[in-house]
């Protein structure tokens, strides 16, 4: 449902005009729908924000590339897209270690219950006067004697078990290893060895290099050339969309990432320069040093940051390891080295930014579909990913609520894209069974219905409408210049 600003409801492609992304995991190939049919509509975006997955939508954007977003060999569409937030290694591998434990201690369990089925056979064949139960029964007994005699099950069961147990005691002291390396360069931990050790339960660095490259595929086009690393891609990124801003396709850009160590929002920006003064140097009623604490310009001192930026955006807190973003030594953090996340909750701040960037409309884009009444349960699924995805499709659900009603009458008009129903949650990257319409659904679809949602509810009521207004304002315009001059 769109959903406008409480004084007007019209959309002028005259007035600056941002497109906002929120969401998590999965939620960024709705994104992707909802950016093509905006882009196949000839929607003029001024500014991309987002936060959490909508970074990505935003970095994308920014330089023209949706494309390669939604394309048939897209990054929403390609089967790694499934695997960006996988359980870490360690963590697998204790999994089935214990799936093995429990296995080997079931053999005496097994080996019962095949001897009734053994013993049932033999009694049947009994029965029937075959005449070979008594071999089959034999057989069978002369083997669980070999098996659990003092040469058999005693000795080779706790070999088993032993190696289970070395394995995995080995799998922890090496990402234990491998964690504590990461960190003394530049920030120390304090802690138990085991807990660095266990980390995070999912892996820290998968979305980030996923998108990362496909970045890298976008800024090189054809060319065959190694992809750099993430302080001088990050760098190349920012220079070649400073130099085109104003260039068609080419938007200006902004990015929300939360900071543990500080407890603040940050804002890593890069406007046009009508723009780009008055953001980072305006003063806020209390605190006038926060801006300089939070909003960092990317065609500036900040340059490098972009992908570090990213990277927080794309780490959810509790769930991967916070990376961390290093200041310039000139910056107002003076070199220090913050570990940042997403907040679900952020859309309100984003679009306190977008208006401080002279956004006069808006158009938010969410995969949280509208909240829901009575009678819309449905069975709760048990797995951790499927439990911690209901935790943040709820949070975010409750936070785009939130930002709406904050950012009433801060706009010309604000509109609002977001499916009816949606049970792809935000860490459902290979798709969910969906009970309602009794069948499976992945992120394609996804990515499908934000096309669709687009269309429906701003394309062809506000977009269209919209148009057939100004065309009959101009018309009006021109009847009385002509009546003038005659």
């Amino acid at each position: 449902m769109t959903q406008p600003s409480p004084d007007r409801r019209t959309y002028s492609p005259e007035l600056r005009t941002a497109v906002v992304l929120t969401g998590t995991g999965a939620d960024g190939a709705y994104h992707a729908g909802v950016l093509r049919a905006l882009a196949e509509a000839g929607v003029k975006i001024d500014l991309v924000a987002g936060h959490g997955i909508g970074a990505v939508g935003a970095l994308f954007a920014a330089l023209d590339g949706g494309p390669r977003l939604w394309d048939a060999d897209g990054l929403w569409r390609r089967d790694a897209v499934r695997r960006v937030y996988g359980w870490r290694p360690t963590l697998r591998m204790a999994g089935w270690s214990l799936v093995a434990a429990v296995l080997v201690l079931l053999v005496p369990v097994a080996v019962l219950a095949l001897g009734l089925l053994v013993f049932g056979a033999a009694l049947v064949l009994e029965t029937l006067g075959s005449g070979t139960a008594g071999r089959v029964a034999s057989g069978y007994t002369a083997l669980v004697a070999a098996a659990f005699g003092p040469t058999g099950l005693p000795i080779w069961l706790p070999r088993i078990a032993l190696l289970i147990v070395l394995l995995l005691g080995g799998a922890i002291i090496v990402a234990a290893v491998v964690n504590t390396q990461r960190l003394p360069a530049r920030r120390r931990q304090r802690g138990g060895f085991w807990w660095a050790a266990l980390a995070a339960p999912m892996g820290d660095g998968g979305a980030a290099a996923y998108f990362r490259a496909g970045l890298w595929e976008l800024i090189r086009g054809g060319a065959k050339i190694r992809q750099p690393e993430t302080k001088d891609l990050a760098k190349r990124y920012a220079e070649l969309l400073a130099d085109n801003l104003g260039q068609p396709g080419f938007r200006e850009l902004l990015i929300v990432v939360h900071d543990l160590d500080a407890r603040r929002d940050l804002v890593f920006a890069l406007l046009g320069p009508d723009e780009r003064r008055s953001f980072f140097l305006r003063k806020p009623a209390h605190n006038g040093d926060r801006r300089a604490a939070e909003a960092f310009d990317l065609a500036g001192v900040a340059r490098d940051q972009s992908l570090p930026a990213l990277a927080g955006a794309l780490a959810i807190p509790g769930l991967t390891e916070p990376p961390l973003i290093l200041f310039a030594p000139e910056s107002h953090w003076r070199g220090e080295a913050h570990r940042v996340c997403d907040r679900p909750g952020a859309l309100g701040r984003v679009l306190e930014e977008v208006e401080a960037a002279g956004a006069r409309q808006v158009i938010v884009v969410t995969a949280s579909p509208e909240l829901a009444g009575p009678h819309a349960l449905s069975a709760r699924r048990a797995s951790p990913r499927a439990r911690v995805g209901d935790f943040l499709a709820a949070a975010q659900a409750a936070g785009v609520r939130d930002g709406i009603l904050a950012a009433g009458g801060r706009f010309h008009a604000l509109f609002v894209i977001r499916p009816a129903h949606n049970p792809v949650g935000p860490l459902d990257l290979g798709g969910v069974f969906d009970e309602r319409s009794d069948r499976p659904q992945g992120i394609g679809e996804l990515l499908d219905r934000g096309y669709q949602d687009a269309h429906l509810q701003f394309v062809e009521p506000v977009l269209a409408a919209s148009g057939d207004a100004l065309a009959d304002a101009r018309s009006a315009d021109a009847r009385t210049i002509v009546k003038g001059a005659s």
